[in-house]
């Protein structure tokens, strides 16, 4: 069976975790914390980073951040995790969901100005694929209504728009080290990107449990004590440990996955020429990350057909999300502002394709003559 993720492993990471665990701090804020922040905050020229314990503590943490109350409403794509909108929904906010654009399956920034009231407190632009929205539009929008950005740039590690790290261009940002993101800190794992100083310092403190524990430890004052809210967010320091062997090799990941992205967009191309697929767009401003390798059919009949027959093949190919405004909690905790025009629509089309560090070029080639195949046998059933 082709497998459909496998979590990167370079070599390193072994070791790494072993130093941590000899170290006797194995808790968060250890050595290999420091070394990622500092990586973090200089290949990505950020204010401030914090590993946390997923990113979806890290979108909790902007939430909390931004003081978002019961009825505060928060614009973002139905077209994502559950954990873009539950972040928000936590701190009692109303989810407003915006329609996607087809090419990207970004949020579509024409559409923000409209659903926004009185009430709209935080635009949450998802990067889908690791391809940026247009965030130059976003953040004008944000600018002339006074909003907040937060990215969920889960998928986003090592992409670019127009030169800027995607994650470091809103407010906040927040990345995964999920197991099947591109980079991991030993299967669970994420990053909050802090862009405005005003939240700097509360964003440890929240961190910490709502204490001032980060300030005690670098002597600024003489005891810590329950200065606010907060939860315990950190990473523990063996997961950042394993997170150091990826990044080490961050730049060989990403050469990797994206040669294997090219891979299949080369061998399968003919099917779009053909009008038989629809291949991914990246604008000419984004750089992309090769986070996901995925692939348009004509409608969900034929993305079922196609699944099972991958999956006859010994090949693991699967779709991906279910609007979240048509789940039962996307229908009680958020609305739907306009016409749900691409969402639903482009969502049951959708096939990703097995994507990870390190895949062998025979498993590549043979998604790509399976997927030939079930084509051929469909034009013929037509004629």
């Amino acid at each position: 069976m082709i497998l459909f993720n496998k979590p990167p492993f370079t070599g390193n990471e072994e070791k790494y975790v072993l130093e941590s665990i000899k170290s006797n701090k194995i808790s968060g804020d250890g050595e290999f914390t420091k070394k990622c922040h500092k990586w973090f905050e200089e290949r990505l020229n950020c204010k401030k980073v914090l590993l946390t314990t997923s990113c979806t503590h890290a979108l909790e943490m902007a939430a909390i951040l931004l003081d978002i109350k019961e009825n505060d409403e928060v614009i973002m794509p139905s077209y994502t995790f559950v954990s873009t909108a539950n972040a928000f929904v936590l701190r009692g906010a109303k989810i407003v969901f915006v329609d996607i654009r087809p090419d990207t399956m970004n949020i579509d920034e024409t559409k923000i100005e409209q659903a926004i009231t009185s009430k709209t407190k935080v635009i949450v632009p998802v990067h889908y694929a690791g391809v940026s929205c247009e965030m130059d539009t976003i953040m004008d929008i944000a600018k002339k209504y006074n909003l907040f950005v937060v990215e969920d740039a889960a998928q986003g590690m090592m992409s670019t728009y127009k030169g800027k790290a995607l994650g470091t261009i809103g407010h906040f940002g927040a990345y995964s080290f999920h197991e099947t993101k591109n980079y991991t800190s030993a299967g669970e794992g994420g990053l909050l990107l802090i862009n405005d100083d005003r939240f700097k310092d509360r964003a440890e403190i929240i961190r910490e449990k709502g204490t001032n524990r980060s300030l005690f430890f670098r002597g600024m004052v003489d005891k810590y004590s329950w200065v606010d809210l907060g939860s315990s967010y950190l990473m523990n320091d063996m997961s950042a440990a394993y997170l150091w062997g990826n990044l080490e090799v961050a730049d060989e990941i990403n050469q990797n996955r994206l040669n294997t992205w090219q891979k299949y967009y080369n061998g399968l191309k003919i099917l779009e020429e053909e009008s038989f697929i629809i291949l991914p767009k990246i604008p000419d401003e984004c750089q992309q990350n090769a986070h996901m390798f995925y692939l348009k059919v004509k409608d969900l009949k034929e993305r079922t057909e196609l699944l099972e027959y991958l999956k006859e093949n010994d090949i693991l190919a699967v779709f991906h999300y279910i609007p979240l405004h048509s789940a039962p909690a996307g229908l009680k905790f958020g609305i739907f502002s306009g016409e749900d025009k691409f969402t639903t629509r482009e969502s049951e089309k959708l096939i990703r394709l097995p994507m990870y560090y390190n895949l062998e070029d025979s498993k590549i080639k043979k998604v790509i003559i399976t997927i030939i195949d079930f084509m051929k046998k469909q034009r013929e059933n037509k004629c």
